[in-house]
């Protein structure tokens, strides 16, 4: 089986590149775990500098590695430079703050000493996905590296190319032969990456069906799993928000990154006194969104990434229309070669309507109408994902006191979602379980001992 690049704009393949036999995977796995020990006596300091080093060529090759991104999976070259930069801070703030988070915690209790302290596992499987090919994966690199794991990456089959890269950004600032790899290989081999007994524990970010499988799999080999799956985020806008400002942030929230993101608004539960307004300053803005070529500049809305994931996005549109969801705008493929799907809103979005009750992963926003500010909660947390939400007012105490009650992992007031090193991230119900980044995500992958000395 061979990986193939195909750039979602052109539809033609960039590049390919071979699968990886049993015996070359095996012999991967060996050098990880061989060389983890190695690695864990490194002096934490050294660790630290080396991810700061990771930074130091990204940052030198911003322009290069973002072209990657844009050329692979479709992303607009602003935004694939906005990744770049926010790897380059994960870095910096694992390497600044990694020997703080890792220092021994002393706790008093009636030994002459007892404390905790945070070793490594072992290596680390990450199985990563396409839509953010270089942030995904350095918001878990980072911490797991610096706290002494070594790790290996099954990225996405459609993006060989950034996970190649991001391989040798590794060995670039310095780190050992083997202390990150990056695995050629199909999803079909995930299952044997997880049994292999060099494996500690594995990491998935991606869809609810895949971390299913993935879950079954560590349990079964009693090894720790971090997911971070599906969501549906909840956009909520209470009857004194200011929708200006509501508008203005809820076109990113949805759109960006051609609306392929977890945490991307995806459901806008609008109060009803203020429903139409918002509406049609919504629509009004999301027209003015123009397809293209996501190198060039001036286009501000890209391609999805693949073909399939475009017509399985249509078929659930198609799907909620039948059902009685009514077309604002949009709401059809582009007639172009690329993988385009027209900026979208749908309305009167109910259940049993696919739109409402499965993740659009694309650029499609689903209006509900809420009767109040209680039917707005209740609509929010109906939904079977919890990875994050955010609600719009002009009292602040009303927006965290809804915060609060909302069933998510995230919750934000007056801004939309997003992942930061500083803050633990990661979802419930639906959505998966486990944090990645701040302390939380660190301590995902450490043996948390306690030290009892009488």
């Amino acid at each position: 089986m061979n990986l193939k690049s195909i750039n979602p704009y052109s539809g033609k393949t960039a590049k390919e590149f071979s699968a990886w036999s049993n015996v070359e995977l095996e012999k991967a796995l060996v050098k990880s775990g061989e060389i983890q020990a190695f690695w864990a006596k490194t002096p934490l300091e050294e660790r630290c500098r080396l991810i700061r080093g990771a930074g130091q060529v990204m940052a030198a090759r911003k322009e290069e590695l973002a072209r990657i991104i844009t050329l692979e999976m479709g992303k607009l070259i602003s935004e694939a430079r906005a990744e770049i930069e926010k790897c380059i801070l994960g870095c910096e703030y694992y390497a600044e703050q990694g020997p703080t988070f890792l220092q021994d915690e002393l706790i008093e209790t009636d030994a002459s000493k007892s404390f905790v302290a945070y070793q490594p596992l072992g290596t680390v499987l990450a199985v990563m996905p396409w839509n953010f090919p270089f942030w995904q994966v350095f918001r878990f690199a980072a911490p797991a590296l610096i706290a002494g794991n070594t790790a290996v990456l099954k990225h996405a089959s459609n993006v060989p190319q950034c996970a190649m890269a991001i391989e040798k950004i590794f060995i670039e600032a310095g780190f050992p032969e083997g202390v990150f790899q990056t695995l050629m290989i199909p999803a079909s081999l995930v299952s044997v990456v997880i049994e292999n007994p060099f494996i500690k524990a594995v990491t998935l970010t991606g869809s609810e069906e895949a971390g299913k499988k993935v879950a079954s799999l560590a349990a079964v080999n009693l090894k720790k799993s971090v997911l971070e799956l599906g969501g549906s985020d909840a956009f909520v806008v209470l009857d004194d928000a200011d929708l200006n400002s509501a508008v203005k942030t809820a076109v990113p929230a949805r759109f960006m990154n051609a609306g392929q993101s977890c945490i991307a608004a995806k459901r806008f539960i609008v109060v009803e006194s203020i429903a139409n307004e918002f509406i049609e300053n919504f629509k009004n803005e999301v027209e003015k969104l123009v397809t293209g070529d996501p190198a060039d500049e001036a286009t501000t809305l890209a391609p999805l990434s693949r073909h399939d994931l475009r017509d399985e996005l249509h078929q659930q549109v198609q799907a909620s229309l039948q059902k009685g969801a009514k077309v604002v705008t949009g709401c059809m493929p582009e007639d172009h070669p690329g993988a385009f799907y027209q900026a979208s809103i749908l309305e009167g979005v109910a259940p049993g309507m696919r739109a409402w009750d499965e993740e659009l992963f694309g650029p499609v926003a689903s209006i509900i109408r809420a009767k109040d500010e209680q039917d707005a909660l209740n609509i929010a947390n109906g939904s079977r994902f919890g990875l994050g939400g955010s609600v719009w007012t002009r009292d602040r105490e009303r927006g965290e006191h809804f915060a609060r009650n909302l069933e998510s992992g995230a919750a934000f007031v007056n801004s939309m979602v997003k992942s930061d090193p500083r803050l633990p991230f990661g979802g419930i119900k639906a959505s998966g379980y486990g944090r990645e980044l701040s302390y939380y995500g660190m301590h995902e992958f450490v043996n948390i001992k306690t030290i009892w000395i009488d």
